[in-house]
Parts: C-alpha cells; structure tokens; sequence
C-alpha cells in the first residue's frame, strides 16, 4: 500500500451493553490485556499501511483524547467531537472533511478485524468501487446479518439478523470514496449501513471483499471477555525461541557505544560494546531472521549523509560476519518529523519487514533496545520487548512494556543458552 493511506475510527459509541462491565468509558476504551482496547484498532490498522487517522468522538471523548495525546503523541490523528449523537452516516460525514484523500479506510473502535486491507484496497480500486466492505465469514449465530456477493465481488444483498449456519457477515471494516458518498446529499444525521449501503447498494458500485483474519466486536460482555484472553500477550520465554523466530536490535546503545545528544557520523566513531560480535554468533545460533531498526535522524538533519550512514553499515557487518554472526536486514529511518511512521516509537519498519519477508511472524518477535522508546516500538508492532539498562540504567523496573531486563546484548545472548 503507498504510503499516505488514511482511516476514519468511529469512537463514539455509549457501550451501553457494556455499560455494567465498564461503567463511564467509551467502548473503544475498554481495558482489554492492560490495555484500552483503541490500542490494538490503531496498530491493526498502522499494521496495514494506514499513516493518518480521523478520530470520530462523542459520548466520553475527553478519556480518548487524553489517551491519544500521552500514550500516542508520535501518531499522526485529527479529531472531531460530536455535540450530539449524528449516527455512524453522520460522523464519518464529519470526519471526511478533516480528510486529505479521496479514498479512506473507515473502522469501528470496539472491532478489531485482522483483514488484509492492503489486498483489498488494490482490489477496491481494481473493481472501480464506491465502497467496499470487508466480509467476516461466520458459522452458526445470529447477532449478525449476512451480505451475499456474486463472483464479481459485487454486493447482492443484505439480509436481516437470525441464525444463520454460515454466511459472510459485514465486518464494519470499510474502503471508501469520499467524493460519492459525500456527493449523494444525506442529511446531518443518518445511519451509514441502513441509509446508505442497504440503500444504495443495488446501483453495482458496492464491493464485498471476503477475508477470514481474526475478527472480534467486543460490544457485548461475552465477547469483551474473549478479548481478555484472546488478546493478552503470553510471557516471553527465552527456550521457547527457535529458528521460527525473529529479533529486531537497536544500534546505537545496543550494538556500538552511543554518543550522548549526538550521532555516530563515520565508521571512525563507531565502537562495538565488548562481547556484542559474540553475542550476536549466539543470537544467530537461534533465530532465524536478524533485524537491525535504527532511527538515524543525523541523514535527515545533514549532519552526515546518506552514504556515510551506508558506510558505517558495510563495516559493521563485515566485522560481525568475520566474527560469527550475521544481519540478515537493516532498516533505518532518517526522518527529523516524529509523526513519520517509520520512527520509533511508530511501528512502521517492522511492519515494512513483514510485508518485505511474509515469512516473519511478529507473534514470534523479540524487539531488544536500551530506550522506552524502543519497548513501544515493541508494542506497537506486538513484539515481545527486550530492555538493555546499558545507557538508560535508571529506567524503572518493572515496567509494562518491557518484558524482559538485561545488563547488555551479552548477558541477553548467554541467558539463550
């Protein structure tokens, strides 16, 4: 998917079915494994090249934009409040006017759908659509409707809520465009699945794109409940690893010696800590992928160029080669904007991993750094988080978004056995 992709998140929903589970919170911020459950829509999302956000807020949306803003500020989002309730038509309506393109993901807060957005999006442009839905096939319930399609992808029908043995159901996950919706004239308030899909979708233009990823609404407490154990990350166990498994390392602090406020210009100023070329022999001994993710501002703020920077890498990894050990892959970010969503803490180069090498499980991920910034990274991405106390030793412990605590990438190495 280019880059620039953005996505509307409706957030403004009551809960109100939720509403003895978790009083006096917006649904999307109900705490799921440690944490509001917006935090996993958002990073699915980033996960599928979405860069930009529109929050669409109304019932409690001071507790959303507080969290934003503290535990998001590297995000690049926009906001819109609504003063009153204006129906899931209504606030994306809203929401499209803070937008920058003409084709934008719309999603649920309180759904977490784990499609390939990226497939469907060049789909959805393939098919010349006005908007596509990301269909959820389901066996044996009836909390849901079901939409059939023809083998062109195009939308049939939509049927009621009864039990069904199998069908597709709508997985509120969308793709659409702006321009043809917004030009169809609809009042400030209306709902967008019965006054505009089941409305309008007879004319041909409305796609449904099937895809089986995990799928969970947790708008009822039964399902709210299978989130807590569905999403919760299990504890890193360092014997579970295998060649099955990927590690992504941080550079400065981690492998060489970093400058303090500065930056490693040349090879001149690079130093290896002592023991990491052995280290990373045993590393490569039980992982099957090796990942360096770096930030390297000092390209982007012409303290040094680009090719001094690929210099610095060519040496590095002849020196670890010769020792034993191998980098499989470097990525580096030179951006000076935070809200690039390719800087730690934003998750972009590991998710630009993945797409380059399918074969990387970030279930199966260890991100091992020596700044917080480095263990949201991990979050964000859904890594598991290895934190060196080699620049930053007064970093509190325990902390949530580090599983696990080293001296230096040696002692980590040793404890692989």
């Amino acid at each position: 998917m280019p880059s620039g992709k953005e996505a509307i998140i409706l957030a403004g929903g009551l809960g109100t079915r939720l509403r003895d589970t978790v009083p006096d919170l917006p649904k999307c911020m109900a705490p799921v494994a440690g944490r509001p459950f917006l935090f996993y829509v958002i990073n699915q999302l980033r996960s599928q090249g979405i860069e930009r956000f529109i929050f669409s807020l109304g019932f409690r949306s001071d507790s959303i934009l507080s969290y934003l803003e503290t535990e998001f500020n590297t995000l690049d989002y926009t906001c819109c409040v609504e003063d009153q309730p204006l129906g899931t038509g209504g606030a994306i309506q809203v929401a499209a006017k803070l937008c920058n393109t003409d084709t934008v993901g719309i999603a649920n807060g309180d759904t977490l759908y784990r499609a390939d957005l990226v497939k469907a999006w060049e789909l959805h442009k393939e098919l010349n659509a006005e908007c596509s839905l990301l269909l959820k096939p389901m066996k044996a319930f009836d909390r849901y409707g079901v939409v059939e399609i023809d083998p062109q992808n195009t939308i049939t029908s939509f049927r009621e809520k009864q039990f069904y043995e199998q069908g597709n159901i709508n997985g509120g996950l969308y793709i659409l465009n702006l321009p043809a919706f917004l030009s169809r004239g609809f009042p400030e308030k209306f709902s967008f699945e019965t006054d505009y899909l089941e409305k309008y979708y007879e004319g041909g233009k409305f796609a449904g794109i099937i895809d089986n990823g995990y799928f969970i609404d947790i708008g009822i407490p039964e399902d709210f409940s299978r989130a807590q154990a569905e999403l919760k990350k299990p504890p890193l166990d360092l014997h579970a690893i295998d060649k099955s498994w990927t590690i992504f390392i941080d550079r400065d602090g981690v492998i060489n010696e970093e400058k303090k406020e500065d930056y490693i210009l040349n090879w001149n100023e690079f130093k290896f800590y002592n023991g990491v070329k052995e280290a990373l022999a045993r590393i490569a001994s039980r992982f099957g992928k090796i990942i360096v993710v770096s930030n390297q501002r000092g390209v982007g703020k012409r303290s040094m160029t680009l090719e001094d920077l690929q210099d610095i890498h060519r040496n590095m990894l002849h020196e670890i080669h010769a020792a034993g050990g191998r980098i499989d892959n470097i990525y580096y970010c030179t951006a000076t904007e935070n809200k690039d969503s390719c800087r730690k803490p934003n998750p972009g180069m590991a998710f630009k991993a993945k797409r380059d090498d399918p074969s990387i499980d970030l279930g199966k991920a260890i991100m091992i750094g020596n700044k917080l910034s480095d263990m949201r990274f991990a979050r964000n991405a859904g890594l598991c988080s290895v934190f060196l106390a080699t620049t930053n030793p007064d970093t509190p412990s325990p902390h949530p978004d580090i599983d696990l605590r080293f001296n230096d990438l040696l002692e980590f190495a040793n404890r692989l056995g």
